[in-house]
Formats: structure tokens, sequence, C-alpha cells
């Protein structure tokens, strides 16, 4: 266990009685103030156990659940590590970089922003997000001005140094948030050319829900003897989220939403789809149902998207329907449940998605619906997860949806659905069986006619040869602009 200066790690007995609080590690008052604001007094464990060693110096490695406040674990010790270096001048000289946070997606940067901000409000250090989809003009000006923070998603920041708007060589601190994503959205080579753009000697923290063997590669590049801090045994859900299953058929699935959403009164719900174009019939779907409902995923402009979460977490929509872009970093308080209106390819992401909700410590519903076709996803999700997810019955529920896509059906579908065959075939008994008569072909009755020997052939006209052909054809004359000449 290690420990920073004068100020001991908490035992698990301390944490579990919620003795310690965020005034026992040593922060600025201006740090602890903004805490005070928003009505923190007591850290979570990942949060307790990351804190101290990142005052250290150290590097860390944490993983700990989603919603159990990773965010605060390094925002909040970096604050404190840069107050040495705050100040109120108006140069952007005395505001360099000194602390970046790379993240995944837009709304992962969005959030993390929004907290950061929050935690140092109080204090004259600067911080600032930089994401794609939106104009690079404002958050150019921002970055010239002198920023101590930025978080930033990777294509973006690399944008903004080609344009030699930002300048890492004075960066102290590197953190990865949600680092599995980012390598499952292909960025490893934007984060290498990052890295190597930073000053050798540095701090590194990474953190995350999720280890897999690719990040521990990957943090084996660059972590410098790291400290290893994991809260609860990786890719862990909540105990605090009920798993129930539903099966359905597919053409089903987006009345059995809207069934499930009714009948339990449900607000503040996402719903999860694989697919943009999924997404979106889903929420048009719901919204014929009568229920406010909108959808966000990576075909929305960032415009849409932010003004879609604003409009969410305000209430005015009570259903976001979402693809796994919005999976990481909202953190929407007393979010009830989620729903997986298909269950994602990745078993991972299945983490990640009920982590949205049974947040610090509430309560949540995680519902998912299968298919016949979602076997081997489900069998690879329950052994990520180690244990078996309830299958239920949905009760009541009848699919009557006029806008399900129905599959094209074979003829022997159609027989058997179709009601004149019903008909026809209510007194089949009655009638005497038929055997089966091969088609047979058609046959043009010219051919059964007997051979009649035709009439005697006209004789032919003697074939002449060319030469005599070509002399008994009239000869073309030449004709001169004068007339014909005459022939003597």
């Amino acid at each position: 266990m290690h420990t920073m200066t004068d100020t001991p790690l908490p035992t698990v007995a301390e944490l579990a009685a919620d003795t310690l609080r965020f005034d026992s590690f040593g922060l600025a008052p201006e740090i602890l103030r903004a805490l005070n604001d928003q009505g923190y007094v007591h850290p979570t464990p990942i949060q307790a156990q990351a804190i101290p060693v990142v005052l250290q110096g150290r590097d860390v490695m944490g993983a700990a659940q989603t919603g159990t406040g990773k965010t605060a674990g390094f925002s909040l010790p970096i604050i404190q590590l840069l107050m040495a270096h705050a100040n109120t001048s108006a140069s952007p000289a005395r505001h360099p970089v000194r602390a970046l946070i790379l993240t995944p997606t837009r709304e992962l940067a969005d959030q993390v922003a929004e907290n950061v901000k929050a935690y140092s409000r109080h204090t004259p250090l600067r911080a600032t997000v930089v994401f794609g989809g939106v104009d690079m003009a404002p958050q150019t000006a921002i970055l010239r001005n002198g920023v101590e923070i930025v978080i930033a998603t990777p294509g973006r920041l690399l944008d903004h140094v080609a344009q030699k708007s930002v300048n890492l060589s004075q960066t102290q601190i590197l953190i990865m948030d949600e680092a599995d994503r980012m390598l499952d959205m292909g960025f490893l080579p934007d984060l290498q050319r990052i890295i190597n753009l930073l000053p050798k000697q540095r701090q590194n923290l990474m953190f995350s829900a999720t280890f897999s063997p690719e990040i521990k590669k990957l943090s084996a590049s660059f972590l410098n003897d790291p400290v290893t801090i994991e809260v609860a045994r990786s890719n862990a859900t909540s105990e605090n989220v009920t798993q129930v299953l539903y099966k359905v058929q597919e053409d089903e699935k987006r009345d059995a939403v809207a069934f499930i959403i009714r009948e339990r009164g449900l607000k503040q719900v996402i719903v999860f789809s694989n697919t943009k174009i999924g997404a979106s019939r889903v929420a048009v779907h719901l919204v014929k149902q009568g229920i406010k409902a909108t959808a966000i995923h990576g075909d929305k402009s960032q415009q849409e998207r932010m003004a879609a979460l604003e409009a969410f977490k305000r209430g005015e929509v009570e259903i976001l329907v979402a693809t796994d872009v919005a999976a990481r970093g909202l953190d929407i308080s007393e979010m009830p449940c989620v729903i997986n209106f298909d269950l994602p390819y990745n078993a991972e992401d299945y983490v990640h998605r009920i982590g949205r909700t049974g947040r610090a410590g509430a309560k949540g519903d995680a519902i998912s619906l299968h298919t016949d076709k979602d076997e081997r996803l489900l069998v690879d999700i329950e052994k990520l997860i180690k244990q078996k997810i309830v299958r239920l019955q949905l009760a009541g529920f009848i699919a009557t949806s006029l806008h399900s896509e129905r599959k094209p059906t074979s003829f022997a579908d159609r027989q058997e659905r179709s009601p004149r065959t019903s008909d026809r075939t209510a007194d089949r008994s009655e009638r005497p069986t038929r055997s089966y008569q091969p088609p047979r072909e058609k046959v043009d009755p010219w051919f059964l006619k007997p051979y009649e020997p035709s009439a005697s052939p006209a004789p032919s006209k003697p074939m002449l040869n060319n030469a005599a052909t070509d002399a008994a054809k009239p000869q073309k004359k030449a004709a001169l602009l004068g007339g014909f000449v005459k022939s003597s």
C-alpha cells in the first residue's frame, strides 16, 4: 500500500465506515470549496486509493467499475499538483499546457471538461476541451490565449498541433481515460504520435473500466513503474444493477421497448442500439407511440448531439436512443434504467452500457432484448461478467406495430398463412387425394404429323458466272458538268 507524505491511505474498514473525507488528502481550500459546492464529502473507493498515489507523482493504472468516480480520481489530484503554477497573468506564455487528458469520444471529453472546470472553478487554472465535429476557430482562440489543462479527443488535438495552435512541450501529466475504448476505435497510431510530442519526463495516468491484454501492452510502452489500482475485479458489473433478459422476435423489438417503457413508467432512460439507422428507427417508433424520444449517434452533427444531451438532462426528452458513442462519459444522475435494444457485438461494451445506471451507490435496472441469433453474443457477455443474466417472460406483451420490418417469407410460409389456403384445406379430408403428376412439356402438333413428301420442285434457272452477270448489267456512265458525252 502506497502512502502520501503525512497522510496514510485509508484502510478497508475506514472506507466501509465512510469516515474518510476529501479534506483528509491535503487538497487546497479552493478545491475543497468546489467539492463542497457540489455536496461531495466522502470519496469513492477508487478516489480514496488513487488521489494519494497521484499526488505523490507516481504513474497509475487504475481500473474500476463504470460510475464509481474515476474522473474525480484523477482530476482532483492533478488540479492540486498544478496549483503551484496557478497565476492570474493575462500572458498566454504564463499558461502553457501542463496536463493533457485524452478521451475516445466527444461526449466523454465534454463530460470530463465539465467536471474539471467545476473542480477548478475557484482557482486561477484554465481548462478547455477540444473535439471534432465543430468549428476549430473558437477552440484555436482559447488555446492561443493559454490553458493549463486540455481535455481532447486524439484526432482533433492533432489537427490543432498541425495548425500550431497548441504546444505540448511543457506538458507534465498525461491522462488516458477509457484507453481500451480508444484502442477499439483505432486511435493507437494517433496516441503514439501524441506521446512522441510530449516531454520524456512526465507523469502518466491510465484509467478505465476494463483492462484488456492490448491495454496492458500499451501501458507497458509508456507507463513508468505504475501503481495498479483495482477496486473491483476486471469487467465486473455493479451489484446495484439488476440485470434481466427478455427474448422476443426480431420484428417485435421496437414494440417491446415501447411496452417496457410504458408499463414501467420509465423516464430518463438510455436505449442502446448497435447501428445508427437502428437508433434512428427506434426513436421515430417511440415518438409515434407518444413517447418523448430522440436519437444520438455518429451521423448527427456535434450541435445536434449536444442539443439532444442537454434536452435529455433537462427532462425535455425522456428516452435517449444511442449507439455506443454514448456508452462512455454520460453521467446522468439517478438514471433508473438502461435498455439494450441490441446486445453489443463487443462483450465489454455491455459492462459500459449498464454502467450508466446504478451510479454512486444508487439502484438501477439493465434490461436487454435478445433473439435466437444473439445466443453467441449472450454467451460472450455472461462469460465476461462471470454470471448468468436472469431470463424472464415479457408478460402481457403483444406486438401491434404496423411499422415492424417483415422479412420476405418463403412460398411454404405464404401458403401456410394465406386465408384462402386455409379455406381450401379446411375440408381437405373430405376431398379425394390426388397423386402427384409431373408437369408435361408442351409439344408443337406439327411435329406429330406423318411425313408427307413435297411436290416436285420447279426447275431452277441456270446460274450465270460472275463475268456473264457483270456483262448483263447495264454499265454506269459518268456525267460531266456539260452533260453526257455522245457516243459515236
